[in-house]
Order: C-alpha cells, then structure tokens, then sequence
C-alpha cells in the first residue's frame, strides 16, 4: 500500500501526519512501527492520524501512535502540528479548531506569528486517574501539595527518586534535578516509566528551574524514549512547579528541541501551551504488508 505523508516537528518532537479524513487507512500497530524506523521507514517520535469530526460540537478527530506502535492519549507538540497541517492542507479555513483525542476535547488555534497555542485542558492529580497506585506509598507534604517516593528496582540499595504525579490526558512523573545535562535520564527513565506503580506506563520528566519563570527539561517519553521536546511532559513540569511554589503562572519551557511557553491559572482552569508548528517535507511512501 503506497500513503501520502507530511513530515513535521514542533520543537524537534518529529511527526508523520496522515489524511484518514476520506477514509482509514487502516494501518496496524507493525506499520506505525515501520513508519516511525528512522532507517527504513520515514522516521518520527509519533504517526499523528487526522481523522473526520466523530459528531456534533467538534471538528477533527485526532489519534496518536508511538514509534513503538501503541496508541496513546495526547501529544501536545502534535496538537500544534496537527493544526498547522488541517489550516495548510485546506482541510478548515478555521484558525481555531475542536479536536477529539483519546483523553477528550482540546482546543488549538494559530497565532499572527506562526506559533500555534493549543488549551490542554484540566491538569488531572487523583491518583487513580493517572493512572498511579499509591497503596503502601506516604505522601511528601510540600506548599499545600505532595511528591512521591519511588524505588527504581527491588535491590536493598536502588535508587529512590521523589516525583510529582500527575496527568495532562496522559501520565506524568515529574522530578526536579540540579542540571538537566547531567541528569540521568538514559538510566532512570526507562525504570521510571516501567516502573510497575504505572499500570499504564509513564513518562518521566526531569526538570531544572532557572527562576520562576524559566525552567529546563528533558523528558523520556513512553514508548518513544527521551525525544527532544514534549508538549504534555512541559505542562505537567510546569504545573507540577506551580503546585509546589516554585513558578510562577507563565513559564518559557527550555528543551533540547526548542522553547515552549506554558501557562496555567490554577486548580480547575486549563493549560495553555504555545509553540512552533513546522512542516518539513511531503512525501510518498510503500507501506508493506506486516503482521
């Protein structure tokens, strides 16, 4: 089967989009393997799917592939893509769209300078919806709010890490480092986001703050390893920063691939991300056959 693809990036987090809007295409979770292979496939963190409007009071549907294959809540860098790629394929003359993903309705719009801001919706922190198990577990206390500790593995002497939990529609482990260039994100973040108080997998931020409204951060996606940006990994930072009074409500959000601006009133009200939406290029490609 040959598709028609665009290649894009929002703060170098990469994405194959596909036009599901005349029809699925009806691809399995090998082919989205195939496609993210930066080898011999296209290459990319997500294959991002744009899908007809499934009813009455939205305009798209939106779903979410990792490389690894498996479908996923949200992706807010994808979001900003997703609506760059509906304005410039024709698909809505609108600037502002509603999009039905996984986790519910979000709400991107493009700005007069090229940057797309996308309402992330309600931080969720119930434990149980996270989802996270917390039985057996003592809460940190901290500025009205708490943090979690975590072994790493069942060793007498593992590593125990201090997390702020949360989701953004999907779930995040957040941990605050002295230097995000040292952290140790290639050894801790696979066990964090495996870790088996996530039933759902997790993904594992490290953050450092500069001041109260600049902070670093990189975070180990799940299912996608460490990427070079994350638009829900940035939300959850800054919101998990805010709760604990360390931030400020609108924080520049430094990672590898670019800078993202997050901002969040408070408990109830929704996040706010702005970003860059690039497109890279277009393109044909023989998907085969896999099982």
């Amino acid at each position: 089967m040959r598709i028609r693809f665009t290649k894009m990036q929002g703060a170098g987090n990469d994405f194959v989009v596909l036009d599901e809007t005349r029809g699925p295409l009806g691809l399995g979770p090998a082919q989205y393997r195939f496609l993210a292979d930066r080898h011999f496939g296209v290459g990319a963190d997500q294959i991002l799917s744009v899908r007809p409007s499934p009813g009455e009071g939205v305009d798209f549907q939106y779903v979410i592939h990792n490389a690894d294959g498996g479908e996923v809540e949200q992706c807010g860098n994808g979001a900003r893509c997703f609506m760059r790629f509906v304005h410039e394929h024709g698909l809505t003359p609108k600037r502002a769209v509603r999009v039905q993903t996984l986790s519910g309705v979000i709400e991107p719009r493009m700005g007069a300078d090229g940057r797309v801001t996308v309402d992330m919706g309600a931080p969720i922190f119930e434990p149980a919806r996270v989802p996270f198990d917390t039985a057996g577990l003592a809460p940190l206390h901290e500025n009205g709010w708490h943090k979690w500790h975590l072994a790493l593995d069942t060793h007498a002497e593992s590593a125990i890490v201090s997390v702020a939990v949360l989701s953004m529609g999907n779930p995040h482990a957040v941990q605050l480092v002295d230097n995000v260039d040292t952290a140790p994100v290639a050894k801790q973040g696979p066990l964090i986001e495996h870790h088996p108080r996530f039933p759902q997998r997790v993904n594992a931020g490290f953050m450092q703050v500069v001041d109260r409204s600049h902070v670093r951060l990189r975070v180990f996606e799940r299912g996608a390893g460490e990427t070079l940006a994350c638009g829900t990994g940035a939300c959850a930072a800054v919101v998990a920063g805010i709760r604990l009074g360390l931030l400020e409500s609108r924080v520049d959000v430094e990672t590898r691939g670019g800078l993202l601006t997050i901002e969040w009133a408070g408990d109830g009200a929704p996040v706010l991300m702005t970003g860059p939406a690039v497109t890279v290029f277009e393109g044909d490609i023989e998907v085969p056959d896999l099982p």
